[in-house]
């Protein structure tokens, strides 16, 4: 995740200020750890009272909350760049990738992976990464079906099927990221692209009659 917006013009003090907040729960959460952290913490590193914390986030699950809004709303932009245009999709899906997934510090994989442990003690962040993982999911399938019907993927790839093995895919190069000291981002690119262009092939498919099988 990350907080950083992109925006442009002239915006309410309260809305720059939440994304200060934002930011700063971010730091927070990486110096301290994700379930250590405190709302205490978070107003340390921002420099305010707790107290002027609580008035914009009431608690750690609704900082969590603006996380994946601002988290969407990048992500929502990353897939329209994808399938703007003429682009040559494997040359646009390969630079997403370097730019969105590969670009991340070792301390942002860490945070996410943290995240991802919450989630299994914490009700409300599971139901969260669900629905992060829904929109994903549903960029993903949208992603290939445009290649599909561009010429650019084989008719025979099952778009259902090949957004949740990418998922899965990226998700382990995320725990790579945050524990292998030598993670080689242009090598692991490299395999990703591999893997996409044998989806793209219909070279990977589930087995036949398999759950979640289009038909």
């Amino acid at each position: 995740m990350s907080a950083t917006s992109i925006s442009s013009g002239r915006r309410p003090a309260d809305v720059e200020r939440r994304e200060r907040i934002l930011e700063g729960a971010e730091r927070a959460f990486v110096r301290h750890g994700f379930h250590a952290t405190t709302m205490q913490h978070v107003a340390d590193e921002l420099g305010m009272s707790a107290g002027n914390l609580y008035r914009y986030f009431p608690s750690k699950d609704a900082i969590v909350e603006g996380l994946c809004a601002v988290d969407q709303e990048g992500r929502a932009k990353a897939f329209a760049e994808l399938m703007a245009g003429n682009r040559n999709i494997m040359e646009a899906i390969s630079a997403g990738l370097r730019k969105h997934v590969f670009a991340h510090p070792p301390e942002k994989a860490r945070l996410t992976v943290e995240i991802w442990a919450e989630a299994g003690r914490n009700p409300r962040v599971a139901e969260m990464m669900r629905a992060i993982d829904a929109d994903v999911l549903a960029g993903l399938e949208k992603l290939m079906d445009a290649a599909k019907a561009g010429g650019a993927a084989s008719p025979r790839l099952d778009s259902r099927f090949g957004a949740r093995f990418f998922l899965t895919f990226v998700a382990g190069l995320f725990k790579r990221m945050a524990i292998e000291p030598d993670f080689d981002a242009e090598a692991e690119t490299a395999m990703a692209i591999g893997v996409l262009r044998a989806l793209f092939a219909g070279a990977l498919a589930p087995a036949p009659g398999a759950p979640g099988e289009e038909a």
